[in-house]
């Protein structure tokens, strides 16, 4: 399985600046960086190296990020892409997963937050190329194969929209989630709605994932420990439990 020592990144930006800052932050971490500087440079980077992750500028003066993409996928190169783009525009957002990319991040963006989107791609995609259909955290687990989610072994039954939040939920494991974010990801970017519909679901995946009870050793009925945690003033994330 690839790990963060051993994944190669090409960081794909025109500008300087960012471009550097991204590559040192993200060696930091523990990946290995190549860097291009515009479309042509990045086509012939991205051949030549077979990275397993590129962090891709949208807005370049020869050969913008969604036609690199495109032109990368026709070389028969599956490497996920994470797009950076200025504008927090719609447009932008489904252009991008049409041509093949795989999350975006809107400038000004975080370090942190751009580490754990590229943390969670890779933990999805090796899990794909795995063949492994399970995705686990703690005592839940996900079947993608079949969509049966279990906790400490009890089948739990989800409707669709509850299912899609628990995985985007899983994939970002130990990540801080915003309303936004989660708005953006499960809803859609078509949604208009409320934020209240988060809190909403949170709440109805709360009582079926954290509200299983199950017979100890002793014949004892005891609930499993709480995942799905609330950061008040931020969002939402699941975890193991803490000892």
């Amino acid at each position: 399985m690839v790990n963060n020592q051993e994944a190669r990144l090409v960081v794909v930006d025109d500008e300087p600046s960012i471009r550097e800052l991204l590559s040192a932050s993200l060696r930091f971490s523990g990946f290995d960086v190549v860097t291009a500087s515009n479309g042509t440079e990045a086509i012939e980077t991205i051949v030549s190296t077979n990275p397993d992750l590129i962090i891709m500028d949208v807005m370049m003066p020869d050969i913008d990020g969604f036609t690199v993409t495109s032109r990368i996928r026709q070389e028969g190169i599956d490497a996920p892409v994470l797009f950076l783009t200025a504008r927090d525009d719609t447009q932008d957002k489904v252009m991008g997963l049409t041509v093949g990319g795989d999350d975006y991040v809107t400038k000004p963006f975080s370090l942190e937050e751009v580490v754990a989107r590229i943390r969670a791609i890779l933990r999805r995609t090796q899990d794909q190329v795995e063949n492994d259909p399970i995705i686990r955290v703690a005592d839940l687990e996900i079947n993608e194969d079949s969509h049966d989610v279990t906790r400490h072994g009890e089948l739990i039954d989800l409707s669709p929209t509850e299912y899609k939040l628990l995985r985007y939920l899983m994939d970002n494991e130990g990540r801080v989630l915003s309303k936004a974010q989660i708005l953006d990801h499960v809803w859609q970017y078509d949604w208009g709605g409320d934020a209240a519909i988060v809190e909403s679901y949170i709440s109805y995946l709360r009582k079926k994932i954290d509200g299983v009870t199950y017979t100890d050793e002793d014949g004892n009925e005891q609930k499993v420990v709480p995942i799905i945690l609330t950061k008040r003033g931020i969002g939402y994330m699941i975890r193991e439990p803490r000892d």
